[in-house]
């Protein structure tokens, strides 16, 4: 959508405040900790774009909670699994040898979207050091919550998500649906019947960039809709809108408890 269309199909303009106010309504509050996943076209339009979005955010939860988001790089990944669009197989050796490191305060993330680059750059943000699914943090538990991101099953126990489960956090989706809603991928790893891969990034370690290969579980977003849908039947997801977005807020460890339970039924 372009952003005359957003403007034509906005019937009252976001600001700052009044993306405020929405959050305190839907029940966020000061003190929390959430994992943000937003659409900014959904909104509206936005008077000050991703950056008004970021700091109504952290009005809200102030620095006495903590902000979550995932910085991901789908882009540093081994280029004989990459679809949309390949690479010529003659080209994979060049880029096993040539791919820039990841670094967490250089490396952008990749289709993620405007919000997430906007926070990822904000001054405070921290950010943890995975090459694939690496995540940004501000506030109070920031740096509880991205350090020793492990690199072999990153979504899984020595993960952000993880911390944020011990922290008791929660989550919210801004005008996505739970095809978005990353932290039930800690259900994946919890649940039995996950499928081993491998994986493959270029990484600096021990002062040297090296393309460095480890473990993995197959993760399958797809099946959060599902997930989802019946988690809400249990009341414990608030859901309001936030400018022209639907918003829903929802416990993580009971939605993650909730999932894995699902997945224990329905893997084969």
């Amino acid at each position: 959508m372009s952003e005359e269309q957003v403007i034509q199909e906005t019937s009252t303009l976001c600001t700052r405040e009044s993306l405020a106010a929405d959050l305190r309504r839907l029940g966020l509050k000061a003190g929390m900790t959430v994992l943000v996943h937003t659409s900014l076209r959904s909104l509206g339009w936005v008077c000050g774009s991703p950056v008004a979005v970021v700091e109504a955010l952290m009005d809200v939860v102030t620095a006495s909670g903590t902000l979550v988001m995932p910085t991901q790089t789908g882009n540093y990944s081994d280029p004989a699994n990459w679809q949309h669009p390949p690479v010529p197989q003659p080209w994979w050796d060049v880029i096993y040898e040539a791919m820039p490191a990841f670094r967490p305060e250089v490396t952008p993330s990749h289709k993620m979207g405007a919000v997430v680059e906007a926070f990822r750059t904000h001054p405070g943000v921290v950010r943890s050091n995975h090459p694939q699914v690496s995540f940004a943090a501000w506030g109070k538990h920031a740096e509880q919550i991205i350090a020793n991101h492990a690199l072999e099953n990153g979504l899984g126990e020595q993960s952000p998500l993880a911390r944020m489960y011990d922290l008791d956090g929660y989550a919210l989706l801004l005008g996505v649906g739970y095809d978005s809603n990353t932290t039930f991928h800690l259900a994946e790893y919890r649940a039995p019947g996950a499928q081993e891969v491998q994986l493959g990034a270029p990484i600096i370690e021990n002062g040297t960039r090296i393309w460095k290969r480890f473990k993995d579980i197959e993760l399958d977003a797809d099946i959060f809709p599902a997930i989802g849908e019946e988690f809400e039947h249990t009341g414990q997801v608030l859901i309001n809108k936030v400018g022209q977005a639907d918003a829903r807020l929802l416990p993580q460890r009971a939605g993650v408890d909730f999932a894995t339970e699902w997945l224990r039924r329905h893997r084969l």
